[in-house]
């Protein structure tokens, strides 16, 4: 952990005092506020204005409870949440997570991120993220239907497309997008496209949403090998995960030359030499929703499978950490610099420790943060929120092509940032200061509110 110049450790300081035990969150504060001490320096009116102290406070925090009944008739009880974090650049914008490790704590990371996540993309959003503690896997769609029009039972009286307008996020994909939307329609008697985004293509959804993380992702990797020269053509990838940022994320990593030697689960992972067959593991995980074993038999040839062990052992030339938060740790990042890894982005949430990130900086890794690298998926939600308001479908090579263009401009923040504060060629510090000043100064502009 870096020293902090007195104001920010003063900020930090009261973080964990009001909010102890949430270390996630504490951990994405720390990150933030160890690259901003040279813009107080230049900027003095934030800390006379008490923009941190106040940034670090979500503007609301909704816990609810949410009773469901399930197919045997039993009754079962999960927590539901909801922090709505920043309006200062729109209305809360920031998905759900359905998964047993929600809790307060998480989601109050996971907003946090958002708010200089949502900033880099240059659209008028501003950020919230929410969940239930509860699991999806496994459950029938009967149950998951009930589930969700609980849940919006109580959230839809919290959100609207002009104050907040939740997503998707882990084990929330467009059937559980459908039961929630479904459910505010009946409760509202209105027809609110706007108000959720992740939709299907027939009820306001967006073309390139399901693909957008991942896309997004790469694109703003090959900006970074652009910069130096370089490019994926003929790089061999790992990737974590085999959701849908880890899937469309090999797509696009393929599409662009590179090969995708290895993915995984929380089981284990695979390795395929000749590159992972992105349609063998689509039908695996998203048509019969099997463990990434499954793949090796679908896939047949020279494809195998570890169990139970991290795939930053496979060696690469660049890694795509895309499962969850605090995935990538120092025994992963000491592997991955072992094996020659040049550059590692986040395709998840604060998927590095910083003990890892620690290891990776020592060795020379180029390294994208999640705020940044990741924001594709909410930057096409925000393209979603255009359509659903002008009442427009784009096709999908248009979507693309503006996810494109907003992935590029975040590149290039991040890299004019990092220069003009002391940090040339440092992503993470361009990111946290781009996406702070954003915040900060429209924050100054509407007073204390």
């Amino acid at each position: 952990m870096s020293s902090l110049d007195p104001h920010l450790q003063d900020v930090y300081d009261r973080v964990l005092a009001r909010n102890p035990g949430e270390d996630e969150f504490h951990q994405a504060v720390m990150e933030v506020l160890e690259s901003l001490g040279p813009v107080l320096d230049q900027h003095p009116e934030y800390a006379d204005g008490a923009v941190l102290e106040r940034l670090c406070e979500p503007e609301r925090q909704i816990m609810f409870r949410v009773p469901w009944t399930d197919d045997e008739g039993r009754v079962q009880v999960n927590r539901g949440y909801r922090v709505e974090f920043s309006s200062a650049l729109g209305p809360y914008k920031g998905g759900l997570r359905f998964d047993p490790s929600v809790d307060l704590g998480i989601v109050k990371f996971l907003g946090f991120e958002q708010t200089f996540k949502n900033a880099l993309t240059g659209l008028q959003m501003g950020a919230g993220k929410g969940g239930a503690d509860f699991d999806p896997k496994g459950r029938s769609d009967a149950e998951v239907m009930r589930f969700c029009q609980s849940f919006m039972t109580e959230l839809y009286r919290h959100i609207g497309e002009q104050t907040d307008v939740p997503a998707g996020d882990i084990g929330v994909g467009q059937r559980e997008i459908g039961y929630l939307f479904g459910q505010y329609k009946r409760i509202t008697n209105r027809y609110e496209s706007g108000v959720i985004t992740g939709k299907g293509l027939d009820w306001g959804g967006s073309e390139a949403r399901t693909e957008a993380t991942g896309y997004g992702l790469v694109i703003f990797t090959a900006e970074m090998l652009k910069a130096d020269g370089d490019s994926l053509e003929g790089k061999r990838v790992v990737v974590s995960g085999s959701g849908n940022v880890a899937v469309y994320a090999i797509e696009k990593v393929q599409q662009l030359g590179g090969t995708v030697v290895a993915c995984s689960d929380s089981s284990g992972y695979v390795v395929d030499e000749k590159g992972i067959d992105v349609e063998v593991l689509k039908q695996v995980k998203q048509v019969r929703r099997e463990r990434i074993e499954a793949y090796v038999d679908a896939r047949g040839g020279d494809a195998r499978f570890v169990a139970d062990r991290p795939v930053w052992e496979v060696p690469c030339d660049i890694a795509l950490p895309c499962a969850t938060q605090n995935e990538l740790d120092v025994d992963g990042a000491r592997s991955l610099v072992e094996n020659g890894c040049q550059l590692v982005a986040e395709g998840a949430n604060m998927p590095t420790t910083p003990e890892a990130f620690d290891v990776l900086a020592e060795a020379g890794v180029r390294f994208a943060p999640g705020k940044a690298a990741n924001a594709g998926g909410v930057a096409t939600s925000g393209l979603e929120m255009q359509q659903n308001a002008s009442f427009e479908a784009w096709t999908f090579h248009d979507t693309e092509q503006r996810l494109t263009e907003i992935m590029r401009g975040i590149h290039e923040r991040c890299l004019t940032a990092a220069e003009d504060h002391g940090s040339p060629g440092d992503y993470v510090v361009g990111a946290n200061i781009a996406g702070f000043v954003t915040v900060a100064d429209t924050m100054l502009a509407l007073g204390v509110v």
